[in-house]
């Protein structure tokens, strides 16, 4: 089985227990990651992780330090990985919750050549219109996307999309969800699962990164919004000839 690591800041005992609890149920083996405070680093990696020029350039507003130590917490898990001699890691944050064939889909993702994706996303948004897809279980398919979805809760990560993402991401302006959605810009082969095999937990409404409160949007932010959703429409067109097809990568060879 691929090993898994869950993300918890070390003040959210709760969600530590109710994460541990839930994944020896599930029989996944498993490692805690300790979240990234951002305030809790030197002035020197804030500067070299965040940066304000280029979130002004790519995102409607200034991230909150929440979704700075979100965005570390992630890259943090990139470096684990290939810190290790795993050929992939399931990164799931502390709120969610995991299906019942949660070990049989990551069971049939460890068997996939993994030089052949970059991120499997285990998560999915209702309703879900893949733009191709391939049988991976009885009832869960592999999918590739015509929109990315923008939930990073959880997902499986190969050796080559944890470097690709220290390489391009290691400075970031928006937030780590939003960020991989311009799958184009770091190359990444982004791949989902349907239904998926990862949801939003009963916790996930109190959330760690808005403990203040979700601030309203200014109308240049709006406006801001509403053109870079615009520009990612256009980009994502163009952009998707490029697309991974998940009958491509589960036909490779493994190894």
């Amino acid at each position: 089985m691929l090993p898994v690591v869950y993300i918890n800041l070390d003040r959210d005992t709760q969600r530590r227990q109710a994460m541990e609890a839930m994944l020896r149920r599930r029989g996944l083996p498993f490692e805690r990651l300790a979240a990234v405070t951002w305030t809790a680093l030197d002035e020197a990696s804030r500067t070299r992780l965040y940066d304000p020029a280029l979130n002004q350039r790519q995102f409607d507003r200034p991230l909150v330090d929440g979704e700075k130590g979100c965005y570390a917490s992630h890259l943090k898990a990139c470096e684990h990985l290939l810190a290790s001699s795993a050929p992939a890691l399931v990164v799931l944050e502390d709120d969610v919750e995991l299906s019942d064939a949660v070990a049989d889909v990551l069971a049939a993702i460890e068997a996939l050549p993994p030089e052949g994706w970059d991120v499997i996303k285990l998560y999915s948004r209702r309703n879900e219109r893949p733009a191709a897809a391939t049988p991976l279980t009885g009832a869960h398919q592999l999918v590739a996307y015509r929109r990315v979805p923008s939930m990073c809760n959880g997902y499986a990560l190969s050796r080559a999309g944890a470097a690709k993402l220290l390489q391009h991401r290691r400075s970031f302006g928006r937030p780590v969800d939003v960020d991989v959605r311009y799958w184009w810009e770091a190359d990444l082969r982004v791949l989902g699962i349907v239904p998926g095999v990862v949801t939003l937990g009963a916790g996930s409404e109190a959330s760690s990164i808005w403990r203040a409160g979700r601030p309203g949007r200014t109308w240049a932010e709006r406006w801001r919004r509403w053109s870079s959703q615009l520009d990612y429409s256009l980009r994502n067109a163009w952009h998707r000839r490029r697309q991974v097809l998940p009958a491509e990568v589960a036909r490779r060879p493994h190894g």
